[in-house]
């Protein structure tokens, strides 16, 4: 059996991972002001951010054709991928996933399996860097499946954002309500909540500072309860110099475990918002 994996932009994976790895991205649009934009193909980070802060309206993201995965899935057939993980973000944010549900009844030469991470950003990626290290080794599709179920479910975050405007008017912040008459006075904490897997805000903080801490006790508190080794991965919406000192705030208080960085690109950054950070975490599938 020779197996794929696909993936979508808003994993953000560096080209040399998804080289390395031989994972397939396909991007996802963003609109701004009427304009669609390829995630990761015709808009940089720097012009992303840009555009946000003088739209005109307030963006929104799209989903890729069908006609051009329908094509994508076909030419990895015609290349003798016999079966394809197609592995996307979480489908409270994107109906990307549901579109792909009854893409095999289009297909004649592969088989194409898609996966719900529910989640999104670089935690997404390293689903997709494992599912195709196991396919790489000749591992079974119900194997690769499993381990991916198993990855998943020790996937954990928590959201700092600037301005909740953003997933408000996104429609993306389930429990919007309860946040809204206060939203310029505090500092929400925010993750993907273990059930239904949308984004709620569970904690309100009153600065900056403090809801970092907050995370920090959250970080420990989760890592004192597994047995495994962590990734930890911490993330900004063009504030790469906080990302960096949180880094090493981090680092000091939980000095064995990895920490790396990596940003919010321009879908997710549409609905956090700049200068937003976030710390997630994962088993270690490098340490496992």
């Amino acid at each position: 059996m020779k197996i794929a994996v696909v993936t979508d932009s808003t994993s953000y994976l560096s080209t040399e991972k998804v080289e390395r790895y031989h994972i397939h991205v396909v991007p996802i649009p963003v609109v701004i002001d009427g304009r669609s934009y390829n995630e990761g193909v015709d808009i940089t980070l720097a012009e992303f951010w840009e555009k946000l802060r003088n739209s005109k309206s307030f963006p929104s993201t799209s989903q890729p054709p069908m006609g051009e995965m329908i094509q994508l899935y076909q030419q990895l057939g015609d290349e003798g991928y016999d079966t394809i993980i197609s592995i996307h973000l979480t489908s409270t944010i994107s109906g990307f996933v549901n579109s792909l549900r009854d893409v095999n009844s289009q297909l004649t030469n592969t088989k194409v399996i898609v996966y719900d991470s529910q989640i999104t950003v670089k935690l997404m990626g390293y689903l997709a860097i494992e599912a195709s290290r196991m396919a790489a080794d000749g591992a079974a599709i119900d194997d690769i499946i499993a381990r991916l179920d198993d990855v998943r479910s020790t996937i954990d975050e928590v959201f700092v954002v600037d301005d909740l405007q953003h997933l408000v008017r996104g429609g993306r912040l389930s429990n919007a309500s309860a946040f809204i008459g206060s939203i310029l006075k505090i500092k929400p904490l925010l993750t993907f909540d273990n059930d239904s897997h949308e984004i709620v805000a569970f904690e309100k903080v009153r600065s900056r500072k403090k809801a970092l801490n907050r995370v920090e006790e959250l970080f420990g508190e989760a890592l004192s309860k597994v047995d495994y080794p962590v990734r930890a991965i911490v993330f900004d919406g063009n504030d790469p110099e906080g990302g960096k000192n949180w880094v090493k705030t981090i680092h000091e208080k939980f000095p064995d475990v990895e920490i790396e960085t990596s940003y919010f690109g321009p879908v997710v950054g549409t609905h956090l918002g700049e200068k937003s950070l976030a710390l997630g975490w994962l088993r270690d599938i490098y340490k496992d």
